[in-house]
């Protein structure tokens, strides 16, 4: 069995070399997964100079332990996101999702980049177990409807392709190779004059005046985005920093992948309802079709034996997919937040963080890097209140359509 994510068996992005003198840029950004690159990107087409530093090897973190779904459908039900934050928080919530994808296939398009980008059918789903039970299912009815009232494109099925259990089908979300699609942003970055280090971990990160220090030694800047999985402090203070992580969990997730007989599930992604919940998604390719299934998620630290949650992930696989030849198994880690949003925003003048982006990383990732590159060249953001990283309690009477009315998506 390969313990390597299919991800990183199946593209190896470039390396680099790491940072070995003092340099002056316009923007530090600390993180090589799809959060840091992508906002090294979008901050060079702005015109900006950009360092991007990895401590390990670039895409290798979170991202390439990923199961690479981009949906606009997030952890947090619609219905709790409505009844927790209101409508237009909630519509909000998912138009930020929506934005991300497009920003990714818009990037994929200008870029030209070869990475298995399909847009694909997303479907929420009772669990097997609960196909027939009625409160689920009025659950399930209850997502279609508001989704619908809040502008999205949603239908109440009976029963769902393949898994046969009554469900919502979201069209056009998307699927895709994220190792293929950061290596081709990095090759692209280093023919701009990105500066691109690997091997290259912050160990002090500074405003006033703004810099980061790293394999003993700075880099200068005006800006700082950190894109690590994790934050680190960076200027926010020790008690700041404390109560900033009080706000965070992480939580353990394990995924299969494995070869199945081509034409046998249509290319789709898939999530149920339940707690813990399973995701899978089926990409096809020219002789097979490959299934790639998460879940078993538990608080990290909490589980001795991570072997007991990979038979549970098989397990469910083999119920789905009994003649699947599984071939590769990894474990990633999700961040999750006390209130289910991310947190996205200036933690300090001049230090912008993205983190918690639960089961939505590659999306909330890449709205993270848009919100970063909008932060550093005053553009307004029509999320910056909804996911910023102080808020509380968000207002009620906030109108989302009003505050981006004026944003190009």
């Amino acid at each position: 069995m390969n313990t390597t994510s299919y991800w990183a068996e199946t593209a190896k992005p470039p390396k680099f070399l790491p940072l070995r003198r003092n340099l002056e840029v316009d923007v530090a950004v600390v993180g090589g997964g799809i959060a840091g690159v992508t906002a090294a990107h979008l901050l060079t087409k702005a015109g900006a100079s950009v360092a991007l530093i990895e401590r390990d090897r670039f895409g290798v973190g979170e991202t390439g332990h990923t199961t690479a779904h981009l949906t606009c459908v997030t952890d947090l039900r619609l219905t709790e996101l409505v009844k927790n934050f209101g409508r237009d928080h909630a519509q909000a919530a998912w138009d930020a999702g929506a934005a991300a994808i497009s920003q990714i296939h818009q990037i994929i398009e200008d870029e030209r980049l070869a990475c298995e980008f399909h847009w694909v059918p997303g479907y929420l789903h009772t669990p097997a177990s609960k196909r027939t039970d009625a409160d689920e299912i009025a659950a399930l009815k209850e997502d279609a409807r508001l989704a619908g009232e809040l502008g999205f494109d949603a239908e109440f099925v009976e029963r769902a392709p393949f898994v046969e259990c009554p469900g919502v089908r979201f069209p056009d979300q998307a699927i895709f190779h994220p190792h293929k699609y950061v290596a081709g942003l990095l090759k692209n970055l280093k023919a701009r004059g990105c500066q691109l280090f690997e091997n290259t971990e912050a160990s002090e990160i500074q405003v006033e005046p703004a810099r980061v220090k790293a394999n003993g030694h700075t880099i200068g800047c005006k800006f700082v985005v950190v894109g690590t999985h994790v934050p680190l402090q960076g200027a926010t203070g020790t008690v700041s920093a404390a109560l900033f992580q009080t706000k965070l969990a992480a939580y353990s997730t394990y995924a299969v992948g494995a070869q199945v007989a081509k034409g046998t599930v249509p290319q789709a992604s898939f999530w149920d309802t339940g707690d813990p919940y399973f995701y899978l998604r089926i990409d096809h390719r020219k002789t097979h079709d490959y299934a790639i299934l998460g879940g078993a998620d538990h608080k990290t630290g909490q589980a001795r034996d991570p072997e007991r949650h990979y038979a549970r992930v098989e397990k469910r696989l083999r119920q789905l997919l009994p003649e699947a030849r599984i071939d590769h198994r990894w474990s990633g880690q999700v961040i999750e937040t006390n209130d289910g949003l991310p947190l996205i925003g200036e933690t300090a003048p001049g230090q912008f963080v993205a983190t918690g982006f639960a089961g939505n990383g590659m999306t909330f990732g890449t709205l993270g890097a848009m919100m970063a590159a909008d932060a550093f060249t005053k553009r307004k953001n029509p999320w910056s209140q909804l996911f910023d990283v102080n808020r509380k309690k968000l207002s009620g009477v906030w109108d989302y359509l009003v505050e981006n009315k004026d944003y190009p998506f």
